[in-house]
C-alpha cells in the first residue's frame, strides 16, 4: 500500500486552557485534493500551521512527503509550498521580482529561477503585469502571484489556506482551473475553505471540522448521502399558487417544506415515481411551474445537519497561532 503524502495523527494544539485543534487525524494520497471544510475559527488554519512547521503541535504527529514536521522541519519546507490567507509577497516588489526573490531563497540556480519565473508568469496570465509592483495588482492578480510564488520550487505538496477568500466569482473559477491542472500534473493539495461549493468542486476527500474537532470525513458524495435521501423540489411560477400546489404535493407524498418567498416546495425522500405523479397532478390542476426535479442534498445540508449552523457562520473558536 502506498504511503500517504500528507498524514496527521492525533494532532492537538492548545493555547493555555484553550483547545484550538483537538485530536485531528487524516491521510492524503498522492495527486489528490484534500479539503478541510469548516467555518472561520473552526481550527483549519491552526491545523495547516502545524502541518507546515509554522506552529508546533501540543500533541500528536504529522508528516509531509515522508518527513516529520517536528523532527525534520527543513525537509518538510523544502518539499512543500504554502499559500496562506494573507498575501505572502512583497507589495513593493514587482511580480517578477517576488518570484526571483523566493527562487533565490530556495537556493535555485539563477538561470533556473529566471526560467521558472517566466513560466509561472505565463501560466497565471501575469506576463504583462510582471514588471508592475504588486501593490497595484487587483485582488485576483494578488492571489495568482501568491500561488505562483508558492510553486517556484516545484513542490510536490501544496497547502492552500482559503485561497479564494475575497475573490470575485470569475477569479475563483479561474483559480480552480489552475488548481485542477496542478493535480493533473501530480501535485498533492491540502485545501482549507469555508466555501461549500469550492470543496464540492475541488476535493476528492473532505474532512469537516468544527470547534477544533473532525465531525465527518468522506468524499463529497458520501457526505451528501449521510445528510439524507434525495428530495423532490418544485418551483411554482406564481406566488398565489404556492398554497394550492403545496396541498397537492402533500397529498401525494406527505411531508412538504414550503418556502413561500422562493415559491419552492421540497418533499424529502420522494422518488422518481412521485415526481411523475406530482407533475401530472400539477398539470391537471392548471398550476404552472418553473422547475420540477430531484435534488441530492448539498454540502450546505451536510454541514447544517452535522453542526446545526451554516458553514459561513464564524465560531470564534480558533485562537491566533
Amino acid at each position: 500500500m502506498t504511503s500517504p503524502v500528507i498524514e496527521a495523527r492525533g494532532l492537538v494544539k492548545t493555547f493555555g486552557d484553550f483547545v484550538a485543534v483537538d485530536d485531528v487525524s487524516f491521510e492524503v494520497p498522492r495527486g489528490t485534493v484534500f479539503g478541510l471544510l469548516g467555518p472561520n475559527g473552526a481550527g483549519k488554519t491552526t491545523t495547516v500551521r502545524m502541518m507546515t512547521t509554522l506552529a508546533t503541535p501540543t500533541r500528536g504527529t504529522a508528516t509531509v512527503a515522508g518527513h516529520d514536521v517536528v523532527r525534520e522541519p527543513d525537509a518538510v519546507r523544502a518539499s512543500m509550498g504554502l499559500t496562506a490567507q494573507g498575501a505572502t509577497v512583497d507589495d513593493l516588489l514587482t511580480g517578477r521580482e517576488n518570484l526571483r526573490l523566493i527562487g533565490d531563497l530556495y537556493g535555485l540556480p539563477g538561470r533556473e529561477v529566471r526560467r521558472r519565473a517566466e513560466d509561472l508568469l505565463e501560466r497565471f496570465s501575469l506576463t504583462e503585469a510582471g514588471d508592475k509592483v504588486v501593490k497595484d495588482y487587483s485582488g485576483g492578480m494578488r492571489r495568482r502571484i501568491d500561488l505562483a510564488v508558492s510553486l517556484i520550487a516545484h513542490p510536490s505538496v501544496l497547502f492552500l489556506d482559503e485561497p479564494t477568500t475575497g475573490l470575485d466569482p470569475r477569479s475563483r473559477v479561474e483559480l480552480w482551473e489552475v488548481l485542477r491542472d496542478l493535480v493533473r500534473e501530480g501535485t498533492t493539495l491540502l485545501l482549507t475553505t469555508q466555501y461549500l461549493d469550492e470543496a464540492d468542486q475541488l476535493a476528492d476527500q473532505i474532512c469537516v471540522i468544527d470547534h477544533g474537532r473532525i465531525i465527518a470525513q468522506g468524499t463529497p458524495l458520501e457526505l451528501k448521502n449521510q445528510s439524507g435521501a434525495t428530495s423532490l423540489v418544485v418551483t411554482v411560477s406564481r406566488h398565489d399558487e404556492v398554497s394550492r400546489a403545496a396541498e397537492l404535493v402533500r397529498g401525494a407524498v406527505g411531508e412538504v417544506h414550503v418556502d413561500a418567498d422562493a415559491r419552492r416546495l421540497t418533499a424529502p425522500g420522494a422518488g422518481v415515481a412521485d415526481l411523475t405523479r406530482i407533475a401530472g397532478a400539477l398539470d391537471g390542476a392548471g398550476i404552472e411551474v418553473d422547475d420540477l426535479g430531484m435534488q441530492r442534498p448539498s454540502l450546505d445540508d451536510v454541514f447544517l445537519s452535522l453542526t446545526g449552523h451554516a458553514a459561513e457562520e464564524a465560531t470564534n473558536q480558533e485562537a491566533p497561532a
